[in-house]
């Protein structure tokens, strides 16, 4: 073979490289909508979506801290915290008289601005403090777990306003062939009428977010700089970026992604819970490698990442239609990582 035939092999097979997870998506997807009964239509693609959020946002939080060589471990945990605050301050708000979407809102601000503390005190460890990330978050993790577990005392939050669960569990649109079209509002019809839901509140929220951040990420200087950070700190550094305001902001915003996410469960489930996260952090790191983000900093995209979410979420979803024990769901995730890095490191070998 002639030295450009032999290119040309390598470009395509990098390319392929590239896109691997698109197709093994596709292939996770057929294979559950083979063995699991009703998988294959638009009600799964939206549970999918409805039970995919807090992942979706976890690992929008991780990837940000990954691409500047970071991790933050207390994501999970950072997401029961903010679980425990906002169901606590609104059942405090409903108790006082406030109505109920005031107390809503009210406990959204508060819940959000408090769930930047972590975030802050992560970067101040890492970023002028010099702790190691692993350690820093890791210690976090520890101090959000206890606290929530201190203002819960073992009992799960309960008397949350009605109107939280309407809107954590409705729809953007609702539709009622040939009659009528309502936006996040389910119209009225006689029993037996069909109404067709379409796209999950919490879904629209969340991804609202994530479409800021990831133009922030691509096309803001804020992004650069966060990448700039990953490839090389002290050449980042050197060229006059921040890199100690750079880091604590972006340990922040991990934390008000984590926060969001708590905010959205406790929505969805109408309660809050200290380990309501707990089972989160694997999922999101997965995540992001999977959506071909560098561990060490430097690369990874929000789209990228996103696909990666989708992965786990597909499984996620056809293991419960199964009948498949959750534990099997952490085995999986766990082979599907390891198999990442094999293919990536595989398919390395033939990028330019």
């Amino acid at each position: 073979m002639n030295t450009t035939g032999k290119t040309c092999q390598q470009n395509l097979i990098g390319e392929m490289g590239k896109r691997w997870v698109f197709l093994f998506l596709l292939l996770e997807f057929a294979y559950f909508s083979i063995s699991a009964s009703g998988y294959f239509s638009f009600d799964t693609v939206q549970m999918i979506l409805f039970y995919g959020t807090e992942i979706f946002l976890l690992a929008s939080a991780e990837l940000f801290v990954i691409i500047t060589g970071g991790i933050d471990l207390s994501v999970g945990y950072v997401l029961g915290f903010a679980t425990v605050i906002s169901s606590k301050l609104m059942v405090v708000f409903a108790s006082l008289g406030i109505s109920p979407i005031g107390c809503i809102l009210i406990s959204i601000v508060i819940t959000l601005v408090i769930g930047l503390i972590p975030g802050f005190v992560n970067g101040v460890l890492v970023a002028k403090l010099r702790i190691p990330p692993f350690i820093a978050t890791f210690s976090m993790l520890g101090i959000t777990q206890g606290i929530s577990e201190l203002l819960m005392q073992g009992i799960p939050a309960k008397n949350l306003p009605i109107l939280a669960g309407s809107i954590g569990n409705g729809y953007l649109l609702y539709i009622v062939p040939g009659q009528a079209l309502s936006f996040f509002h389910r119209p009225d019809v006689p029993r037996g009428v069909r109404v067709y839901e379409i796209i999950p509140n919490v879904v629209v929220f969340a991804f609202l977010f994530i479409a800021v951040f990831a133009f922030i990420l691509k096309r803001m200087r804020f992004g650069q700089h966060l990448y700039a950070i990953g490839g090389n700190i002290d050449a980042a550094a050197r060229a006059g970026i921040n890199v100690r305001k750079n880091l604590v902001a972006v340990y922040m915003l991990s934390s008000f992604f984590a926060s969001l996410a708590g905010i959205i469960y406790v929505m969805k489930y109408i309660t809050g819970k200290a380990d309501a996260g707990a089972g989160f952090l694997l999922d999101a790191i997965a995540a992001v490698v999977i959506g071909g983000a560098s561990m060490f900093g430097g690369s990874g995209t929000v789209w990228r990442t996103i696909l990666g979410c989708f992965v786990i979420a597909v499984l996620e979803t056809g293991l419960r239609m199964m009948g498949t024990p959750t534990f099997d769901k952490y085995i999986l995730v766990g082979v599907i990582l390891i198999f990442t890095v094999l293919i990536e490191c595989f398919f390395s070998n033939f990028k330019k």
